[in-house]
């Protein structure tokens, strides 16, 4: 015989389980409701695709030492410094590809930034142009706003940020780090004819060399990379 106390006992636990039981049925059904409202609430847009554009690279040839001319058809943003990143980003893509005529590891993300600002005139510092101890001037800016007398784009200096990790894993010889860094000089300018400077970093501090012989303290000028061949995409 059951006692009188354990059968009400059960009924209790019985009728918790229950009303338990309904509490959380209701609150699952109004957390798919509500679910349910903010995926309609939420307009589905596409991905914004920017539009190809020609871009060309001067690419480096390991085999005679010398840059070719290499048109591609690149979805490329509207920036100006975004632009040219991207197009670097290609360049070093190439680099590291297998049987790259000019192999050097690394890609697209050994370009973390590039600045774009007035050139100093000849007799100027790199500090007057802005390029001293605290870095290149992101703005891209100065007083008179990099414009020439007509109103036209001046000449412009690009400073090239290098990841440490590609400075370090470049192959090491004056040909090879020569070419890399002309042909990053005659892709800037060939893409932005207003730069006609290049200046590096590497994460963002100064460095000697890029891998013990090309020097990264000196400005290279966009008349240095020499195109001998043109190729077609």
């Amino acid at each position: 015989m059951i006692p009188r106390y354990q059968t009400v006992l059960f009924f209790i636990l019985l009728a918790a389980s229950i009303i338990m039981g309904a509490v959380l049925w209701q609150l699952r059904e109004h957390a798919h409701q509500r679910l349910l409202q903010g995926e309609v609430s939420t307009p589905t847009q596409a991905p914004e695709v920017a539009p190809p554009v020609q871009a060309t690279l001067m690419v480096a040839n390991d085999a005679d030492d010398t840059l070719m001319s290499q048109v591609l058809s690149l979805p490329l943003p509207s920036s100006p410094t975004e632009r040219a990143r991207a197009i670097l980003g290609k360049l070093l893509d190439l680099y590291a590809a297998p049987n790259a005529a000019h192999p050097v590891p690394g890609g697209a993300n050994s370009v973390t930034q590039v600045f774009l600002m007035p050139a100093p005139p000849a007799a100027s510092s790199p500090v007057a142009a802005g390029f001293g101890a605290g870095g290149p001037n992101p703005a891209g800016t100065s007083a008179s706003g990099g414009l020439g007398n007509e109103g036209q784009p001046g000449p412009e200096l690009a400073v090239v940020n290098l990841t440490s990790t590609f400075a370090n894993s470049h192959p090491s010889g004056l040909e090879t780090e020569t070419l890399t860094i002309l042909s990053i000089c005659g892709t800037l300018h060939a893409n932005l004819p207003q730069v006609t400077e290049v200046r590096f970093l590497v994460d963002g501090q100064p460095r000697a060399t890029l891998a013990g012989h090309a020097d990264l303290m000196r400005t290279y000028m966009a008349s240095d990379a020499a195109v001998t061949q043109e190729t077609q995409p």
